[in-house]
This record gives C-alpha cells, sequence and structure tokens, in this order.
C-alpha cells in the first residue's frame, strides 16, 4: 500500500497573488481585498490541498448547500457564519465546491503599520480560531456586518486620498469589534453547552491528577484540554473566561492548588511530594503558586490544620 501522499501546500504571499489564482479582478488596494465566492472561477484543479495565507482572511458565509469538510471534519454553515484566519496558518480544505454565498474579505498586516491597530490585533483572539468554531450570527447581526462589508467596498471603490487608508482601518476595525461582541454574545447563549464544557474540563483534570498522570508528563496544559475536547486553545480560553471569568490556565491553577489542599490534608506526603505528585519540577515552584495564591506556604497550611 502507497503511503498517503501530504496534500499539496499554497501559500499566497500577496492579496493580488490570491485575486489571480481564484480567477478574478485585480484587488483595488494593494493590501485589502474582497471576493465574493459566486465570482471565483479558480485556475488550479479542485482537490484537497493545504493553504496559507501571509495575511488576514474573514469568511463571511451566508449560505452553503452542503456541509464543508477542512480536513478529516465537516461543518454546517447552512446558516451561514464568520470565519476568520490568520496569516501564516495552514488550514486543509478538501477541495470540493459547496455552493456558498457570501464573500471573503483579506487585508494585508502591513496596511497597519504604524496604525494602533497593529498592536490591538492579538487581542482578537478568533483568528486563532478552528472553522468549527465559527461566528454564527443572528439576522440582526448579519445586517451589521454586511453594512460595514458595504461600506469597505464603497471606500475601495472610492478615489484614494488622504483619509482613505484611515477610514478603511477603521471600518477594519469596527468589524472586529464587533465580531468580539458577538462571540461573547455567542458564548452567554449557549450556558448549557459552556455548563457542560466546564464539567468536562473539570472531569479531565481531576483524571489527570488522580491517574498520576501529572506525576508521569508534568503539569496538565491548556494544549492537552483543548486537545482532549477538540477545541482550539484560544477558543477554549475564550468560552471558559465568558463563562467563569477565568482562562483555561487560571483554571488549571484553580484545580492544581484544590488538589495541593486535598493531598497536604488528607495524606502523609511531604510537600516536595505533592509538588511531585501534581507535575512538578521543582518543589520550589510550587510552593512558590501555592503561597501566590493561598497567601502561606504549602507547610503553613498543613500545620494551621494541626
Amino acid at each position: 500500500m502507497k503511503p498517503q501522499e501530504k496534500p499539496e501546500l499554497m501559500v499566497f504571499h500577496s492579496i493580488s497573488e490570491l485575486h489571480k489564482a481564484v480567477g478574478v479582478a485585480p484587488p483595488k488596494h494593494p493590501l485589502i481585498g474582497v471576493i465574493r465566492f459566486s465570482d471565483m472561477q479558480p485556475r488550479f484543479p479542485l482537490l484537497e490541498r493545504q493553504i496559507r495565507y501571509d495575511f488576514y482572511k474573514v469568511s463571511f458565509i451566508e449560505h452553503a448547500e452542503s456541509k464543508i469538510g477542512y480536513g478529516q471534519r465537516y461543518y454546517d454553515f447552512s446558516e451561514g457564519g464568520l470565519c476568520f484566519i490568520g496569516p501564516n496558518q495552514v488550514i486543509t480544505d478538501d477541495g470540493v465546491s459547496h455552493g456558498l454565498t457570501g464573500l471573503a474579505f483579506y487585508f494585508h498586516p502591513d496596511l497597519l503599520a504604524k496604525h494602533p491597530l497593529a498592536q490591538k490585533m492579538k487581542q482578537y483572539r478568533f483568528f486563532g480560531y478552528e472553522l468549527s468554531e465559527a461566528l454564527h450570527l443572528s439576522e440582526k447581526e448579519k445586517a451589521i456586518i454586511t453594512n460595514i462589508f458595504r461600506q469597505i467596498e464603497e471606500e475601495l471603490d472610492s478615489s484614494i486620498d488622504g483619509f482613505s487608508q484611515d477610514l478603511l482601518i477603521s471600518y477594519i476595525e469596527l468589524l472586529l469589534n464587533y465580531s468580539n461582541r458577538f462571540y461573547n454574545r455567542q458564548f452567554l447563549t449557549r450556558k448549557v453547552a459552556n455548563n457542560d464544557l466546564l464539567d468536562k474540563v473539570d472531569q479531565l483534570l481531576t483524571n489527570y491528577f488522580d491517574d498520576g498522570e501529572a506525576q508521569r508528563t508534568g503539569l496538565p496544559t491548556v494544549q492537552f484540554l483543548a486537545q482532549q475536547l477538540h477545541m482550539s486553545p484560544d477558543y477554549l480560553s475564550d468560552m471558559l473566561r465568558a463563562y467563569t471569568g477565568q482562562s483555561t490556565q487560571q483554571h488549571i491553577q484553580t484545580k492544581l492548588i484544590e488538589k495541593a489542599r486535598e493531598l497536604l490534608l488528607n495524606t502523609d506526603l511531604s510537600t516536595a511530594e505533592v509538588a511531585y505528585a501534581l507535575g512538578f519540577e521543582h518543589p520550589q515552584s510550587f510552593n512558590r503558586i501555592f503561597k501566590k495564591k493561598m497567601d502561606v506556604s504549602p507547610m503553613e497550611f498543613r500545620q494551621s490544620f494541626n
């Protein structure tokens, strides 16, 4: 049996290069592109491939006739949604046409150079989410997003002057700020799912400590939990923060201290042995984190109950 061939990697360094590859007119601005899915006529065969952009991509999917496959997973976008991809992320496209309606909006990091938004981009963590963690919009939210895209297109159709770049960047920032708001709404309106997620996180951490996995492989990580839950680390942290006020890392530390208190009070393990049982390489690190959280050292905590 032949080993499975790795999908071809396509890298797009510029927005002009992408426009040419999908068979649409050149962009009206070298650092911004707006492409309607219905206009695309790709000049490459529709095969499974990996794609990497050197710029940001925001896909506004109004409707998809069939589930969209990326890698080995499929997602239903029949009701539409917003998807975000950051520079240098590699995505796997199944190469199948899904009858998409909507548009893709691209902007290059160079557009933001020397602008305050460049420093804020790391706050928009949804560029690190996976396709399955898309933003699903209400009808009112769709109208807001559609209006922002219309304003961007109108500005691109206008003659370039000294205000053009600032206006375009302000529309981009408006789009991202609304997306932040709508994601937070999505987290909060899915409280039943979030509560189930919280239970799963707690159970994973309990099993990790009780089964001795921490002592074998070290402290539990955000990446470990995200992988077990089939989520991106950023999406998991943002969902937990919206629901509990704590990021995944903070939640791990809370459970860590709970387990430490249990071991200190209910076993004869030394503080060093407790540290190793929890996954710490050095007892000093455990002592420092415990004291920061509890205002007393592990030894002082144990003695206060004796």
